[in-house]
């Protein structure tokens, strides 16, 4: 009989109490221990396990489960003789940071403090008795949220020594999600002030700490180094495109086929893979999400999952107020194609509003682009750096980025939809009824968030091209700013049926020096249309000239003007 699946359930202990579904992941206790790292940084996607790992980890070390080795039983680790002895051994502090999410940097600082508040009322037994002298003692009630920065950035340090005097054993010390607050530090604009704080804490905890035996840290970015870990030179990064512990998160290709045959599923392997296949760490490729995979083999349906579990807020705001050059690199990877670009996997938040790689490298480090291949080239004097050729991971990561999309324009989908309702019907009135709708509800949403303006349409009109993409993409193919004629279109709609007509919008912002109306802006950018013979690759494809309209958007900030060569 196949096990129970428990869908959310992260504690190992009761996973292997209850025999509910389990993928064995212990090799990775084997492999970290025998690396004798000091401190480990490992990042991975969201719902990759990384929680999980953690409580085995915990559970395996933990002096707290050394009455607990039967959970280890049958599994790789217990194979190993020394190993069993290792079980149950040390004092480990174990903490995460996943639902430190506030809005403010005061009150992340205090949800921070009251975790380490709750670390010294797990471990208040070390007061019984004289193992700690009166003044650690008076330290070790003081504890709170209250506390100056000074003293609870050491609060980890002083817990993890105050163990040590009581067990006689340095200490490992466990923190999961630890990037999770910088992410909404960056999004809440409070980012200087809190990874100060972060920097002191992490500083006292992982590198002038005598007291710690080794550490693990887990997250989904790398945080630049300057950013938080400047005095960390113990620190062992493990990030998507490390080798190092490859198939110790995530499923398998062949642990999935295991348990499609086990749940007698094996009959949707293509589906399956299809929807949730293509996750590469290091060398390692053919992954599979766990999230998606428990919650198919549960409901026996394909659907987002992995994709559903969060908000996706940074994903969301970087593309969403990027720049026109970040919305048409989207616009070629939401089309189905690659793009090459520098990664650097130390992610630099404050940049990500400057440097268009930056984001590429979030979303690489997030699980929503994957590798799909790399070069070496010889970059500015003399420097190497390695180029990835990244694409969208599977299909689940596409349909969520199809319906990020569509929520830009949530705020007016009915004037969205009635728009291109006329666009289809070569309604002309219609066409500038809505777009102007849409503009004026829309616009902000596309702009740069922290210093808005709307002398820059490019950001709201790529936006709007990716809109049309993901509206029209069964009835046309849809390209952007691509060499046709004498030089590059904004926009064409290639029709897949040959009853449709083609369609070619060209952009232009009013320039009040020579246009001074904005119909006359429309007319510039239809007459660029035929001076530059965009219409020439349409006619190459066996289009006739009859069949194809052009149409001239002009610009004058949440003004839009569309004009078109018949009318």
């Amino acid at each position: 009989m196949s096990k129970t699946i428990a869908i959310g359930l992260q504690d190992f202990r009761k996973i292997r109490e209850q025999n509910t579904f389990y993928v064995d992941k212990t090799k990775l206790i084997k492999e970290w221990w025998e690396s004798r790292d000091d401190v480990t940084l490992i990042t991975r996607p969201r719902r990759f396990g990384k929680t999980l790992t953690m409580s085995m980890i915990e559970q395996f070390f933990s002096i707290k489960y050394s009455e607990c080795s039967q959970i280890f039983e049958g599994l790789y680790i217990w194979s190993d003789k020394e190993f069993q002895k290792l079980q149950g051994t040390y004092p480990v502090i174990s903490l995460t940071f996943s639902d430190v999410k506030e809005t403010s940097y005061e009150q992340m600082r205090k949800k921070i403090c009251e975790i380490i508040v709750d670390l010294y009322n797990d471990n208040d037994f070390l007061l019984n008795g004289d193992i700690l002298n009166d003044r650690e003692k008076e330290y070790f009630r003081k504890v709170s949220a209250e506390m100056e920065d000074y003293e609870i950035t050491i609060a980890l340090r002083r817990l993890s020594g105050y163990l040590f005097k009581y067990y006689g054993k340095k200490t490992i010390i466990l923190l999961d999600e630890y990037d999770t607050p910088m992410q909404e530090s960056f999004v809440g604009d409070y980012w200087d002030e809190f990874t100060a704080f972060t920097r002191s804490l992490f500083n006292a905890t992982f590198k002038n700490n005598p007291y710690l035996e080794r550490a693990i840290m887990t997250g989904i970015t790398r945080i630049s180094k300057e950013s938080i870990f400047s005095d960390l030179n113990n620190l062992e990064i493990v990030t998507t495109t490390s080798s190092k512990y490859d198939e110790m998160f995530g499923f398998t290709e062949a642990e999935v086929d295991v348990a499609l045959k086990e749940y007698d599923l094996w009959d949707r392997k293509a589906e399956v893979k299809r929807w949730y296949d293509g996750f590469t760490f290091g060398e390692k490729k053919e992954l599979y999400n766990p999230w998606s995979i428990i919650n198919f083999l549960d409901k026996k349906k394909v659907g987002p999952y992995w994709t559903n579990t969060s908000s996706n807020r940074l994903v969301r705001k970087v593309i969403q107020e990027g720049t026109k050059q970040v919305k048409e690199t989207f616009e070629t990877l939401l089309l189905g194609g690659s793009i090459s670009t520098a990664i650097d996997e130390q992610i630099i938040y404050n940049q990500l509003n400057l440097d268009e790689g930056a984001i590429w490298s979030l979303l690489l480090a997030s699980g929503y682009l994957k590798v799909k291949g790399q070069s070496i080239h010889e970059g500015d004097y003399g420097q190497w750096k390695h180029v990835y050729e990244l694409e969208i991971t599977n299909y689940e990561v596409k349909v969520m980025f199809h319906d990020m999309v569509r929520d830009w324009f949530a705020y007016s989908a009915s004037n969205y939809n009635e728009f291109i309702r006329a666009l289809l019907q070569d309604d002309l009135k219609a066409m500038n009824i809505y777009m102007n709708r849409i503009s004026a509800s829309t616009f902000s949403y596309f702009d740069t968030g922290r210093k808005p303006s709307e002398s820059e349409p490019e950001r709201f009109y790529h936006g709007f091209v990716l809109g049309l993409i993901v509206e029209l993409a069964n009835r046309y193919e849809l390209t952007s700013n691509r060499e046709s004629g004498f030089g590059r279109y904004d926009v064409m709609l290639v029709p897949k049926n040959h009853e449709d007509d083609a369609v070619i919008l060209e952009f232009k912002v009013q320039d009040m020096d020579d246009e001074r109306e904005l119909s006359d802006t429309v007319q510039a950018a239809i007459r660029q249309i035929n001076e530059k013979n965009y219409a020439a690759s349409l006619i190459q494809k066996g289009i006739p000239d009859n069949k194809i309209r052009k149409y001239g958007f002009a610009f004058q900030g949440k003004k839009v003007l569309i004009g078109s060569e018949s009318k």
